[in-house]
């Protein structure tokens, strides 16, 4: 792209202050990798490629149905049977083809996340299973990558950034997985749609934060619970 262009479309940006330039700068350059195409994903793809994150990739192994479209937004109603990522490749060429997209349609593994993760400055987890949430992690704190973790669930959402400058991380808060069959999941008890981008989007404003290098809270989980409007922070 054009230095103008670059300018043009990434000026609001520019302007601000602590950004600027060189801010604008390491987020074209930054390489983020982000779990999954779904409600968080949805999202956290369209504000990192917004502000103009230069090597994105998005891992995901499931396809577009129609139940997905009340919060999954980066979906079309002709995308459904479509792979999540290769609909998300088609959201982000018409939204921003000057970025480097790649799809990755598979399941993260113990056997796999390693070498996934490996390339990439930080990773975004908006997985929707506590199997994924931790293997992602591990990998992440065996690599020394920092990552953004968010869920959701009815009117609840929580945010947090992980094994960041030696910050704590997964395990520190929960040191094992909970029995899936006692965690609540949207597939049983839904979501309303906005929550996803609630969410999605304070982990997106996160990932710009760590790529520029503005202050990061680290150690806690923020809690945001939309139903009776209240933020809450835990320390851990």
């Amino acid at each position: 792209m054009h230095a103008d262009d670059v300018f043009n479309r990434y000026s609001r940006q520019i302007f601000i202050e602590e950004i600027g330039v060189v801010g604008q700068r390491k987020i074209g350059e930054a390489k983020v990798l982000v779990i999954g195409a779904g409600g968080l994903g949805s999202p956290v793809i369209q504000y990192l490629a917004a502000a103009g994150v230069g090597g994105l990739a998005v891992v995901d192994f499931d396809e577009v149905e129609m139940h997905n479209l009340n919060r999954q937004v980066i979906h079309l109603e002709s995308a459904i049977g479509k792979s999540k990522v290769d609909s998300a490749s088609d959201f982000v060429r018409n939204f921003n083809s000057h970025i480097s997209f790649v799809p990755l349609h598979l399941k993260v593994t113990i056997e796999n996340a390693r070498d996934l993760i490996r390339d990439y400055d930080m990773v975004v987890d908006g997985s929707d299973n506590f199997t994924t949430r931790y293997i992602v992690n591990d990998a992440c704190v065996a690599l020394n990558k920092p990552l953004v973790y968010g869920s959701i669930f009815a009117f609840e959402g929580q945010v947090a950034v992980f094994n960041y400058n030696r910050s704590k991380n997964l395990r520190d808060l929960f040191p094992e997985a909970p029995n899936p069959e006692d965690v609540p999941n949207c597939d049983r008890n839904g979501v309303l749609g906005p929550l996803p981008g609630i969410v999605g989007t304070m982990m997106a404003m996160m990932v710009l934060k760590i790529i520029v290098g503005l202050p990061m809270a680290t150690d806690q989980l923020t809690v945001i619970d939309t139903l009776n409007w209240r933020f809450m922070t835990v320390k851990f």
